[in-house]
């Protein structure tokens, strides 16, 4: 892995803040106009930005998700995995979860196109 990020990698550290601020907006302005977004809590996908507007404000007033970026795996062009340490709350704050995931995004035109959870590789790595 590389010392100097990537704009890819810079991208995706941008959006992970505007989640983690609840900034929908700026987001959203880093993703295309066809983006495809898993509904990880609830199933299946949204596509668009109103649509995963709309499924953030929902899972937002049931759960308090925060992720943060661990590594950066740039896979072919245009895919990075990347590992997140995720802790869900409750709305009263009790920890639902807190575990490291892999969210694999495919960039094109500088924007998310797509991203999706999947499982991280074995490294037998933990640091």
């Amino acid at each position: 892995m590389s010392d100097q990020p990537t704009p890819e990698i810079e991208l995706l550290r941008a959006a992970y803040a505007a989640f983690n601020a609840r900034d929908i907006d700026a987001a959203l302005a880093l993703m295309t106009p066809d983006v495809t977004w898993p509904r990880a809590f609830k199933g299946g996908f949204v596509r668009g930005p109103e649509e995963v507007r709309a499924y953030w404000t929902e899972q937002w007033s049931e759960i308090n998700g925060h992720v943060e970026p661990v590594t950066f795996h740039p896979e072919e062009v245009g895919r990075i995995l990347v590992e997140v340490h995720q802790v869900v709350r409750d709305l009263a704050g009790a920890v639902l979860a807190d575990e490291h995931v892999g969210h694999r995004f495919t960039i094109a035109q500088g924007l998310i196109q797509a991203m999706e959870v999947c499982p991280l590789p074995s490294s037998g790595d933990t640091a």
